[in-house]
This record gives structure tokens, sequence and C-alpha cells, in this order.
């Protein structure tokens, strides 16, 4: 699904002028022109549909996602590198991952495209609702396959139960008990590596959030069992030797 909109190029001027002008100032005496370009980004986040089972939580490399619960959805934090895991890993798709792309012109156009990411594996192996259970019904209202049902205690129909565990974070009693099998992370992107072009100047290896990429002998060494395809090394280097690319769905 893809979403554009326009904004006027005046409009844009002013709103950066507003930002950087000192309070004495106005947007008029700060002066700011935009010329032609095109910009890039890539945001990820996480709708209400949050079941709060917590498995984006858990599978974040890089502990950028707050936990989820009965009264809060899980919220994703600042220091996210963009890798992804979290919205394979999402059982109910209700986390997304959109490029963005302003170009500049005569008129600023906003292109927002959101991008299919597939799903891992992911299957319930056993579930069990112990004696500690209250019948408070909190399992039951964020099942997001309505596998739970609660009478006198909470019954599960294993035929619908897909093992997301969002019966298990929320439970108050701790009374659920879960075992399921996640799969792989599905490589979706490559790192390409430009040898030539690299400068040696560790900005990569100093900034790679899994210490998975080094400079050894004069080359970039990337470690890929570490290395979890975020972008930060890519978008970091000064001399563009790296290279993060999406394979097609035929690769």
């Amino acid at each position: 699904m893809d979403i554009v909109f326009k904004k006027k190029l005046d409009d844009l001027q002013r709103d950066v002028a507003l930002k950087s002008m000192d309070l004495e100032e106005s947007p008029e005496e700060v002066g700011v022109e935009l010329g032609r370009c095109s910009v890039r980004d890539k945001f990820i986040d996480i709708t209400p549909k949050c079941v709060r089972c917590n498995l984006c939580v858990e599978e974040c490399p890089v502990d950028a996602i707050t936990d989820s619960s009965a009264s809060r959805a899980a919220r994703i934090l600042d220091n996210c590198v963009k890798c992804e895991i979290c919205a394979q890993t999402c059982p109910v798709r209700c986390i997304n991952v959109v490029e963005s792309t302003a170009t500049i012109d005569e008129d600023v156009t906003y292109n927002l495209e959101y991008l299919r990411i597939p799903h891992r594996t992911l299957r319930m192996r056993d579930i069990q609702v112990t004696d500690k259970c209250t019948a408070c019904g909190t399992c039951e209202r964020f099942c997001p396959t309505g596998a739970i049902r609660v009478g006198e205690t909470a019954v599960v129909d294993r035929s619908i139960c897909i093992g997301c565990g969002a019966c298990v974070n929320v439970c108050p009693s701790d009374a659920i008990k879960l075992e399921r099998e996640l799969g792989p992370v599905i490589e979706t992107r490559k790192l390409m590596v430009d040898q030539d072009a690299c400068v040696e100047c560790l900005v990569c290896e100093e900034n790679c959030p899994t210490g998975a990429i080094r400079i050894e002998d004069g080359e970039v060494v990337v470690d890929g069992d570490k290395c979890i395809l975020c972008e930060v090394c890519s978008s970091k280097c000064p001399v563009a030797a790296l290279k993060l690319e999406r394979l097609s769905d035929e690769s």
C-alpha cells in the first residue's frame, strides 16, 4: 500500500525556519531556501492491534521495544536499528515497516510505502492452564484467535492456538504455561561490501550494535552469525562502502 501527499514548498521552508530561528527572530529573517533533492527514510511502528504477546520484545536484538502488559501496548524506542526482526516475529501483523521518500521540487511530495514483511514460523507445541487460574478473563480478551474461553477456569482450544503467548504475558496469576516453536529470522536483505572504497575509518566497527563487523588487515569482515542486517553501518559509512540491498521476492 502506498500513500502520497504533497505540501507547498513555501510552507516547508517556513517550518524549517521556525525550528532553526532564535526566539527574537522572525521566519522571514532566517531566510531558509531549500533546493531540489530527495530524502529517503524508514520507520517502524506498532499499531493498536498489538495483542500483548511480547514476542517482539523478546526477539529484539538491541532491547529497543518496551514491555507490553494488559494496560499498555509494546512501544518501539529511539534506539531501534530497523532490522525488521520485530515485524517478522509479530503473529498478528501489527508492526508496520514503512519506507518514506520526500522529494523537493516546486512542491514537496511525500511517498509512504508499506513494506510486506515475511513472517517467521510460529507453532504452539504445548499449552497448559494450571490451578492458579482465577477465571478473570484477561487471557480471553487478548487471545488473537479466540482460542481461549473462560468459564470456571480458562480452557484452550489447541486446534486454533498459535502459540503467540499473549495469554501468558497478560495473565495476572501466572496460570498459563506455554511451549512454542519459533522459526529462524528470514533473510530479506543482503549487506554489500565494497572493499576498494573502504578507508578503514572504523565507523562501522565502532557503531555496530551486535559487534558483527570489524576491520582486519585492511578489509571489512562481517560475522554472518552476529549480523542482524540493520541499517547502522550502511547509513553511517562516510564513503558508501557498505550498502544494504533488499532481496527480490524471487531470491
